[in-house]
C-alpha cells in the first residue's frame, strides 16, 4: 500500500508540473502510466474518469482523485489529489507573485511565445489519446464527428455534449 501511495504521488506530482495548457495536455502520459504501466485502470475506466471529470464542478483533473481511489482507496484518492494540484498551485503562486515585475523583459515575451505551440501540440495529443480510447466503431465515430461540429458551430456547453453523448452511447451501444 505504501508503495502504491508513493507511486501515486510521483506520477501525479510529475504530471501536475507538465500540464501546460490544462489537464488535456497530460492525458497521453497519464493514460500511459495509469493504464499501461501501473494498471490502476483499463482504457474504458480511463475514458469514463475523464468524461466524469468534465461534467462535475471543479477542475477536470479531479479524475486524479478517482484514479487514486481505484489504486489505493481513500488514502490513494487524497495522495493523488494533493500530488495533482499542490505542485502546480505552489508554482503558480510563486511565479504569479513575481510575473508582473518582468512585464517588459524580453525573456518573458519569448517564454510566452514559445509555450504557445507547445501548449497546442500537447492539447492535440490529449485529444488524440481520448479519441483512440473513445472511438471504436461507426456509432462512436459518428458521435465524435457530430459533437465536434456542434462545438465548432454553437455555444453549447461541452458538459451538455458529454451527457448527450453518454446517453446516445447507452441507447445505441448496449
Amino acid at each position: 500500500m505504501l508503495t502504491t501511495l508513493l507511486e501515486l504521488a510521483a506520477v501525479f506530482g510529475r504530471l501536475s508540473l507538465l500540464a501546460v495548457g490544462g489537464g488535456i495536455s497530460i492525458l497521453p502520459e497519464m493514460q500511459r502510466l495509469t493504464v499501461g504501466r501501473y494498471h490502476w485502470l483499463n482504457d474504458a475506466q480511463f475514458r469514463d474518469s475523464y468524461s466524469l471529470g468534465q461534467v462535475t464542478p471543479g477542475p477536470g483533473m479531479l479524475m486524479s482523485t478517482a484514479i487514486g481511489y481505484r489504486a489505493a482507496g481513500l488514502a490513494g484518492a487524497a495522495v493523488a489529489t494533493l500530488a495533482m494540484f499542490l505542485p502546480t498551485c505552489t508554482l503558480t503562486l510563486i511565479v504569479g507573485h513575481h510575473w508582473d515585475r518582468f512585464a517588459h523583459s524580453p525573456w518573458r515575451l519569448a517564454l510566452q511565445r514559445g509555450l504557445a505551440p507547445v501548449t497546442i501540440g500537447l492539447m492535440l495529443a490529449g485529444v488524440l489519446t481520448l479519441a483512440q480510447t473513445a472511438i471504436f466503431g461507426a456509432v462512436t465515430a459518428a458521435l465524435a464527428v457530430l459533437a465536434t461540429l456542434v462545438l465548432l458551430r454553437t455555444r453549447l456547453p461541452p458538459s451538455l455534449l458529454v451527457l448527450t453523448g453518454g446517453l446516445a452511447g447507452y441507447l445505441f451501444l448496449r
